[in-house]
């Protein structure tokens, strides 16, 4: 439980376990809005905001000593981050649309190709696989992945080049590239 108690409202309901009270929930919900979130996905930052607080508690952190700007922060970050996700999302649209442009090779052809890439990552350890994945497609940086993963950059960094290298060899091998 939070070793402080924000401060709730005449008749606000805390039996329940809510971290924000009503005011708290509007604040974020504003700040939100005045970030750029969409309408429809307000609900889930706020559950965000409040996943946070939990976590926190859960932990045996202290409670923030102003809950509400402390709520208000976050809302903004997760605001930032929602815009980071939509850039990023309408980046690789871009790349997409880029390739779709360009020549492709044959229906066949591109089959042959995914098809020895798959086997390709079947045969990686799954140390490297994993990095491939959350890298190529999941598109996150390698600082991200290191701090998911808890391991160094450099380990991170490591694995993805020994699996390029391998992946590149086994195309070569099967004659796809």
């Amino acid at each position: 439980m939070l070793r402080r108690k924000a401060r709730r409202g005449p008749g606000e309901d805390t039996a329940h376990g809510d971290p924000l009270d009503a005011a708290q929930e509007r604040r974020v919900r504003a700040v939100l809005a005045l970030g750029g979130v969409p309408q429809a996905d307000l609900p889930d930052g706020v559950q965000q905001v409040r996943l946070r607080l939990l976590e926190r508690a859960a932990k045996g952190d202290e409670a923030p000593r102003d809950v509400s700007a402390w709520a208000a922060v976050v809302a903004s970050n997760l605001a930032m981050d929602w815009h980071r996700a939509k850039r990023r999302q309408e980046r690789l649209g871009e790349r997409l649309a880029s390739l779709r442009q360009h020549e492709h090779p044959s229906g066949e052809d591109t089959s042959v190709l995914s098809l020895a890439v798959a086997q390709g990552l079947d045969d990686l350890p799954d140390a490297q696989r994993q990095v491939v994945v959350l890298r190529f497609y999941a598109d996150l940086p390698v600082r991200s992945i290191a701090a998911e993963l808890g391991v160094p950059e450099g380990t991170v960094k490591s694995r993805l080049h020994t699996a390029v290298r391998a992946l590149r060899a086994r195309l070569h091998e099967d004659e796809v590239v």
